[in-house]
């Protein structure tokens, strides 16, 4: 295939020899083949263009930016305070497109998309004023063409005292406080896990002197030293795995470990075990509710592991934070929480698998610094930051909401 030196997107995009009968992979590999004998100068315009879509998520307010595949209709789409709008002054064709998502990726990237036909990776811009923004991308096959998600990732990060908790909450949080145990942030994707969990690490970060690493995939927020030495571990970049990175981080001689995800029953067992071994542990995990999440990790190991993996979870468990991100009635989106605290009765539910015992425990724990999603709904409705309507829809137990709520059973 010959070099060109004056393509537009367009032309080059025509150079493509798709056939009806060539899969999503095959098509990968055409357009590779096509863009390692394209000029640099054509390719870093490729760049460009879609660089000037990033940041038109900074004027838009928007978190996320998706273009590409068939779903996407030849446009480009911007999720603004949580509603995905299409940008109709982009429009391209499902060649165009994959052509420019390949583009930014090296041969590695490239390789692991063919094999896994999904990768996830983080993607750096420098804007105008020299301020280097940070996405966390995934890219995937949407029939056979490739489609994909930019989420910006704030630079600023949140204050502590934004994330509302009781004192004793947050005292577990902290290292000065606590020097073992397991906390998680749970909630959908999208609801602000990594945001929190970027405040937890700051605040650390500012007030111990300690070790602090870090294990994502992508690694979003990148922070800096302040009073911690902390070390970014990017799986597929830096680890093979969550689990490898774990496992490698106890040698390291660290104070807390960040795991980005809990996604398989290896990483889960491994996170047990470097807590049970001493360390102060956070991790992410993919639930809506903190008596979900303690159920998700046992049911992840198999029938016969349970047993054992109840035991350790109740001996090495502290904190359960589970969120979820509302519109808010200023048009922007308002954190609402459940925090569980682990207490001796709440280990014994754990144990003695009454798991069903637990949202009655965070019901009545308050004065532990406990609180219910229905309790915090109602707080965010009662003080104007949220309508009814997306109160009762984002309870977890909206017949508990409405009865605390005072509201008729509709």
């Amino acid at each position: 295939m010959e070099a060109y030196s004056t393509d537009s997107l367009e032309k080059l995009a025509a150079r493509l020899d798709y056939t009806a009968h060539d899969d999503g992979s095959e098509r990968i590999r055409k357009c590779a083949e096509l863009l390692r004998n394209t000029p640099d100068e054509i390719r870093r315009e490729l760049r460009e263009e879609l660089e000037e879509m990033l940041l038109r998520m900074d004027s838009n307010e928007a978190s996320d930016m998706d273009i590409g595949g068939l779903g996407c209709s030849n446009t480009v789409w911007y999720r603004v305070h949580g509603q995905k709008k299409p940008d109709t002054d982009y429009q391209y064709s499902l060649a165009e497109t994959d052509l420019m998502l390949l583009n930014v990726l090296n041969p590695t990237q490239i390789d692991t998309l063919i094999i896994n036909q999904s990768l996830d990776f983080s993607y750096t811009l420098e804007n105008a004023e020299g301020v280097k923004q940070r996405y966390r991308s995934t890219m995937y096959l949407d029939l056979d063409h490739l489609a994909m998600n930019m989420r910006s990732i704030s630079t600023q990060i949140r204050p502590f005292g934004g994330l509302g908790l009781h004192p004793e909450a947050a005292k577990l949080l902290s290292l000065n406080y606590m020097k073992y145990g397991l906390t998680l942030v749970t909630g959908i994707t999208g609801s602000g896990k990594s945001s929190t969990l970027d405040t937890i690490i700051d605040a650390n970060n500012r007030t111990i002197e300690a070790h602090i690493v870090i294990i994502a995939s992508p690694i979003e927020m990148v922070h800096k030293p302040k009073k911690c030495i902390i070390r970014h571990r990017e799986v597929g970049r830096d680890v093979t795995s969550f689990k490898a990175g774990a496992v490698q981080s106890l040698r390291q001689d660290p104070d807390i470990i960040v795991i980005g995800e809990l996604r398989d029953p290896d990483t889960i067992q491994t996170a047990l075990e470097i807590t049970d071994s001493g360390h102060k542990t956070f991790a992410t995990l993919h639930t809506a509710s903190a008596t979900e999440s303690i159920d998700r990790i046992i049911g992840e190991v198999q029938v016969d592991q349970q047993e054992r993996v109840r035991n350790r979870l109740a001996d090495v468990l502290t904190c359960v934070i589970s969120q979820k991100l509302l519109p808010s009635t200023d048009g922007k989106r308002v954190l609402a929480k459940e925090v569980l605290v682990v207490t001796p009765s709440v280990r014994a539910a754990i144990r003695n698998n009454t798991l069903g015992e637990i949202y009655q425990m965070i019901n009545e724990g308050g004065s532990a610094g406990m609180i219910t999603m229905e309790q915090d709904l109602k707080r965010l409705y009662q003080e104007d930051k949220i309508t009814i309507y997306d109160a009762i829809s984002h309870a977890n137990n909206k017949k508990r909401l409405r009865e605390i709520l005072g509201l008729e059973q509709q």
